[in-house]
């Protein structure tokens, strides 16, 4: 199947990146600047964002809630951007979305990001929200309002990765409370060499996410401390997935990081580790946050609730 004709049309009005090295703050800025006004956005019962004391410092959330009632279960949401773009307002309708679809309380996490924060910050943020809301999530009053039974991890792209990460390390330290993983896109491997992925290579260009732009995003996170060998960096690199929590991988036709994903998946699956993995045709790196709104890609929402629901 073809790419989409939205996302290619998308594509081919993009202007060509600046010449020169990457700059952080203007692309962050530019990327600021395309979030629409609250009154555009899906409506949910409340938003509010809080900051969460932690052992990894004080952790800025956004704190979605579904409904009235007093509880709920938690997704914890860790958004993409290559460890160094997106915010708490870049993913705000991903959140939305995600509140309204699975009925759950949901967490998006406003965590330190490269350069100007190494490696494992940003990492030990997220962690250090989920080791809270084990511990303090069920109490009255605290706006999280946690049921105590489902705690889902959840990211797109190399959220995707900080959510596979976070769930490794609540595995080897014995934090027992999360139920699910939800990796949208994942990128998984840190080592781009073209060789490992065929998908890297056919769909190495014209596709939105370009192989070539992998080692120069990534390598803000990289260069402050992040090693590809590292499972915590490449959670594909980890040696024993068996005992991890139930995995949906949402993969990218188009996509140069799709068949890390879709590997990732099929190694779970030999670990014992229930998995489902969906690729979405003709879709692009990013389609949930830019393109969920297409009815081809839309059900991807309900497909997560789906997932959750059925394994609660």
């Amino acid at each position: 199947m073809a790419l989409h004709p939205a996302v290619a049309q998308f594509i081919a009005s993009l202007p060509p990146a600046p010449p020169g090295p990457l700059n952080p703050e203007a692309m962050r800025a530019a990327d600021e600047s395309h979030v629409a006004p609250v009154e555009q956005r899906l409506p949910v019962h409340s938003v509010r964002d809080q900051v969460l004391p932690t052992p990894a410092g004080d952790v800025p959330v956004r704190v979605y809630q579904p409904s009235a009632a007093d509880t709920h279960p938690v997704l914890v949401y860790f958004h993409g951007g290559a460890f160094f773009l997106g915010s708490l307002n870049t993913h705000d309708h991903v959140a939305r979305a995600l509140a309204h679809a699975t009925q759950c309380a949901v967490v998006s996490v406003g965590y330190r990001l490269a350069p100007e924060h190494a490696f494992p910050a940003g990492l030990s943020d997220c962690y250090a929200v989920v080791e809270w809301i084990e511990k303090n999530g069920r109490a009255p009053g605290n706006g999280i309002g946690w049921d105590g039974q489902t705690l889902v991890v959840a990211g797109d792209s190399s959220g995707g990765n900080i959510a596979a990460a976070v769930a490794a390390k609540a595995l080897d330290a014995g934090l027992k409370c999360i139920t699910h993983q939800v990796l949208y896109y994942p990128s998984l491997d840190l080592d781009f060499d073209v060789e490992r992925y065929a998908s890297l290579k056919t769909n190495a260009v014209g596709n939105g996410l370009e192989t070539a732009m992998l080692k120069p995003f990534n390598a803000f996170y990289i260069d402050s401390g992040a090693d590809p060998a590292d499972p915590l960096a490449s959670p594909i690199k980890r040696a024993d997935l068996s005992g991890l929590p139930p995995a949906l991988i949402v993969t990218a036709e188009y996509d140069p990081l799709r068949d890390e994903g879709e590997l990732y998946g099929r190694k779970l699956e030999q670990a014992g580790v229930p998995a489902t993995i969906h690729r979405y045709e003709s879709a692009a790196h990013g389609f949930v946050q830019h393109f969920s709104w297409l009815p081809e890609f839309q059900g991807v929402f309900a497909e997560t609730a789906d997932f959750i629901r059925n394994l609660e």
